[in-house]
């Protein structure tokens, strides 16, 4: 199965190459509002964003990330792509590096203090970012920006100024410093500064618009608070759900080894995009691609009707989004070796070959040993016993069974789902 070309709908938008170019003002307000609001958990406040719509002017849309780790996977992506369809449609993408605030740590989610990183680390990661965030946004039509501009100048009058903007009634009214205060937890002076030097960003920025994830609400609603404490009008604040990891069940993260890096080689991408749940692919259909929300309905009613299997549209995510990071002829190889390990019990086209000398008949749980195929005699013997272990693309569930040194013979040999190994007696 091939994926599909193309969707249907506003989705062709941002595949045809015109699509860069396309202003705002060539759709309405509503198609416009339609397209940003799909995906999004929660608009603050939809009818402020669809009257900055009608003005007919770009608006400034801002996504604020610190440098606190390397490299980014899909969970990052969702926000960056929403960012992406504002770029789309005319509209300023404004990427924020905090260079400055992530020296501090944003306390969200945190139920203890974060470690502060160094200057070292932060333009470390923040040079990785760069490069990764342009896989998704138009370089020459980013306005990339680092909040030490302004930050970096502040003095402590400026600091004092800020602070006295927001009461600390209302800042300890947030669930992270709340419930850490309830357990007796500590709580650094420096994680209240937190958001207010979030919210002054905005104002450097003159912020429109800010996107980010729902654990991040109460920042975006502080900046909107501290916007008008500046004489500027409030921005919208754009919330976008958190993708859930591979294992459905925790948020996607580095710490439970459930992401996928937009970094990762093609078939190593496609592979971890298979292993997701039929109900998760849903999610992943909807957050990250630009399938709208009738044609996702429509591929969950022919998988209802029996008219198109699960697996497909799986490897149709897979691809799509494989080619986002890469491009299309990576997804399409990628595609093309899923099936061959996974699909039709073939070996890989790059299996290492193993050459042995002809002989008499050896017993398989031997080789799996010798050949460090398995840690040992005993635990090859496990894995056969489990179905674990295919020879010419037939499961060996008899630890007694022996291989046959014909002269001549290749045979493909698995063990476990990722490991083949070609050998060939001479």
């Amino acid at each position: 199965m091939a994926p599909a070309t193309g969707p249907s709908g506003w989705s062709r938008w941002v595949e045809r190459k015109e699509a860069a170019q396309l202003l705002f003002n060539s759709i309405t307000v509503d198609e416009q509002f339609a397209y940003l609001k799909k995906g999004t958990a929660e608009i603050i406040r939809e009818e402020e964003l669809r009257e900055r719509l009608k003005t007919g002017k770009p608006l400034r849309v801002k996504l604020g990330v610190d440098p606190t780790a390397p490299d980014l996977h899909l969970g990052h992506i969702v926000v960056l792509r929403k960012l992406k369809h504002f770029q789309d449609l005319g509209h300023t993408a404004i990427f924020l590096i905090g260079d400055f605030t992530g020296m501090i740590g944003d306390p969200s989610g945190r139920s203890t203090t974060r470690p502060p990183l160094s200057r070292e680390e932060v333009l470390g990661n923040a040079e990785t970012y760069k490069q990764q965030v342009f896989k998704i946004l138009d370089p020459e039509r980013t306005e990339l920006r680092f909040n030490s501009e302004w930050h970096g100048k502040f003095t402590g009058e400026d600091l004092l100024r800020l602070s006295a903007r927001y009461t600390l009634a209302r800042m300890i009214e947030r669930d992270d410093f709340s419930s850490r205060l309830a357990n007796k937890q500590a709580i650094a002076l420096h994680e209240l500064l937190y958001p207010l030097l979030q919210g002054y960003d905005s104002v450097a920025l003159e912020a429109d618009v800010e996107l980010g994830a729902t654990e991040q609400k109460f920042n975006l609603l502080v900046a909107r608070e501290i916007q008008r404490e500046y004489n500027q009008a409030s921005q919208v604040a754009v919330l976008m759900p958190i993708l859930p990891g591979l294992d459905g069940v925790q948020k996607m993260s580095k710490t439970f080894n459930n992401y996928v890096g937009i970094t990762e080689p093609p078939s190593e991408m496609f592979g971890k995009l298979m292993s997701i749940s039929d109900e998760l692919m849903w999610t992943y259909y909807d957050l990250l691609t630009d399938y709208s929300p009738q044609d996702i309905a429509s591929f969950r009613a022919d998988v209802r009707a029996g008219r198109q299997h699960p697996m497909d549209l799986k490897m149709q995510l897979a691809a799509r989004v494989v080619a986002n990071f890469h491009d299309w002829p990576a997804a399409h190889k990628a595609l093309d070796e899923f099936q061959r390990v996974f699909r039709f019990r073939l070996a890989p086209e790059d299996a290492p070959v193993r050459r042995i000398p002809r002989g008499r008949p050896r017993r398989l749980v031997a080789l799996l040993a010798e050949w460090n195929l398995a840690p040992s005699r005993s635990e090859a013997e496990r894995l056969v016993k489990q179905g674990a272990v295919e020879l010419d693309g037939c499961r060996v569930t008899d630890p007694r069974t022996d291989v046959q040194l014909t002269p001549g013979r290749t045979l493909i040999l698995r063990v476990g789902k990722h490991r083949f190994e070609r050998i060939v007696i001479e």
